[in-house]
């Protein structure tokens, strides 16, 4: 398989997944989540969903599953047959294909226990955990078989930048809990977590301070360093996403988590997760093996910018 054709396929597993987030969003704002009362089949002795609203809303995003793990097996197995063949890439594509086994089985286990809205949130960060891995598949399928990882900034916006992955961590687990807190149980009768709603809201709000914080300080670090203007304008850009994720974010407390707004910023929670981590991989040069003359050139270009940030 040649080169090309499998970075098709790795942007294609990413898109899947990014789908995925906002399908399931919809399963659960719309109090879908026990549309179909059974698991593996929709209903017992009925494989499809009947030809009524909140069946036809969970089996539309059992069909997105599907056709996720269409895409994972044949990504997962195309990776032996890539020219040239890549044992990072198989281990990520084998990491998926277990991410998306793991899934399948939380999904099984959330139809079974009513859901339970711990397995709701982790199937929730199961799926983010999937997606960054897809996109670290995608960049990764489009470098040499064999590569020199060259920083292009200071090793002070590179510890920051994985900071801010951390922080982004605390701030989606915090985030889900809220949902599990909140209006939103996924169906009628669902359990929810017995912590405030306010309580949890107001926690998830301070960690998306503290991260709106950290972001606006990455973007003057990085404006300090004066490094590539394409770096400098995705710092701006991370502000700007983060902020606008804030703005939603209070708009839907203030608004009672109102259910449009609500899907808004579970798809902009997955946008920021795809962006940052992009921006994570991209302070980075890839240049392969063998162009020496590139191998120098990067060097001193880096060690360049580096001590210009540390003038």
């Amino acid at each position: 398989m040649s080169k090309r054709l499998f970075t098709n396929l790795s942007l294609a597993v990413a898109v899947c997944y990014a789908l995925l987030i906002a399908t399931g969003g919809a399963v659960r704002l719309t109090g879908s989540g026990l549309g179909c009362a059974d698991w593996p089949t929709c209903s017992a002795g009925h494989l499809i969903a009947s030809d009524s609203f909140h069946p036809l809303v969970e089996f539309s995003n059992r069909m997105v599953t599907v056709a996720v793990s269409v895409v994972t097996v044949v990504t997962f197995l195309a990776s032996f047959y890539r020219n040239p063949r890549s044992r990072k890439l198989i281990l990520l594509t084998g990491i998926i294909f277990a991410g998306l086994a793991g899934q399948v089985v939380v999904g099984g286990l959330l139809v079974l226990t009513k859901l339970n809205p711990y397995l709701v949130a982790l199937h929730f960060l199961l799926t983010i955990g999937i997606l960054v891995v897809a996109i670290f598949l995608f960049h990764l399928s489009r470098q040499a078989k064999t590569y020199k990882k060259t920083p292009l900034v200071t090793s002070e916006i590179i510890n920051l930048t994985r900071l801010l992955l951390l922080v982004l961590t605390a701030v989606t687990a915090a985030g889900t809990m809220v949902t599990g807190s909140g209006p939103h149980a996924g169906g009628k009768g669902a359990q929810r977590v017995p912590i405030s709603f306010r309580d949890m809201a107001e926690l998830h709000a301070d960690l998306v301070l503290f991260l709106a914080g950290l972001t606006v300080a990455l973007w003057f670090l990085v404006k300090q360093a004066r490094v590539a203007g394409s770096i400098q304008k995705r710092s701006m850009k991370l502000v700007e996403i983060v902020g606008l994720q804030g703005v939603i974010g209070y708009t839907q407390y203030f608004l009672h988590d109102q259910t449009g707004l609500v899907e808004i910023h579970m798809i902009g929670v997955a946008s920021l997760w795809v962006f940052l981590f992009w921006f994570y991989l991209q302070l980075y040069s890839y240049q392969p093996f063998g162009d020496a003359e590139s191998h120098r050139l990067a060097n001193t270009g880096s060690e360049a910018l580096v001590n210009s940030g540390n003038n």
